[in-house]
């Protein structure tokens, strides 16, 4: 199943982020030649851009059956760091993230093959970690990171349906996504309710 722009939109829309995909792309716009921050980060450390880690990151935790996920991810991404808190949260977490694997695999985490970004997660202890905004790296990553794009897989309406969930919270659905109850599982649920 692809996961498309209006999918991520639909899930910023059901977070009362109106016009997510029109924020300020000057955030994320990638360094030129004559930009300083290309080579080096503020604390002289290599810059990280967050939409190619996050999307290293969904292309991850997301079923192998997902496609479109960059498109997907950019969009959730533009529109959920609109507020300056969340995005400077959220480019830490990937600085973090970013520097484990240039001092681990001595590449950063978007160039690593999936298997090893999924290996260095794993390691460490992501995919267990309780979701503490300021707790340990484990814990940042997984509220920061893994959190924020599971939230946005399993919200919007094509991940819901990939999953099983046919109408997520926040996404109205239509009357085919209801079912009517008929006499016979009514009097069945009587007959267990008698028991």
């Amino acid at each position: 199943m692809r996961l498309t722009r209006r999918d991520a939109l639909t899930v910023l829309a059901g977070m009362g982020i109106v016009g997510g995909g029109a924020v300020a792309a000057d955030r994320f716009t990638p360094p030129t030649a004559d930009d300083q921050s290309a080579e080096t980060g503020d604390d002289g450390g290599p810059a990280t851009d967050v939409l190619p880690t996050m999307v290293a990151v969904a292309e991850v935790v997301y079923p192998s059956e997902a496609t479109g996920v960059p498109e997907f991810v950019e969009t959730y991404v533009f529109g959920r760091v609109r507020d300056d808190e969340r995005d400077s949260q959220m480019h830490a977490a990937a600085a973090e993230l970013d520097g484990v694997a240039r001092d681990w695999y001595d590449a950063p985490f978007f160039d690593l093959p999936t298997d090893e970004r999924d290996s260095l997660l794993r390691e460490l202890g992501v995919d267990t970690a309780d979701p503490v905004p300021d707790g340990t790296i484990s814990e940042r990553l997984r509220f920061h990171v893994v959190n924020e794009l599971l939230y946005a897989f399993y919200a919007s309406p094509t991940g819901g349906r990939l999953v099983g969930i046919e109408n997520p919270i926040g996404h109205p659905g239509g009357t085919e996504s209801y079912r009517r109850a008929t006499m016979e599982t009514l009097a069945a649920e009587g007959e267990r309710d008698d028991e």
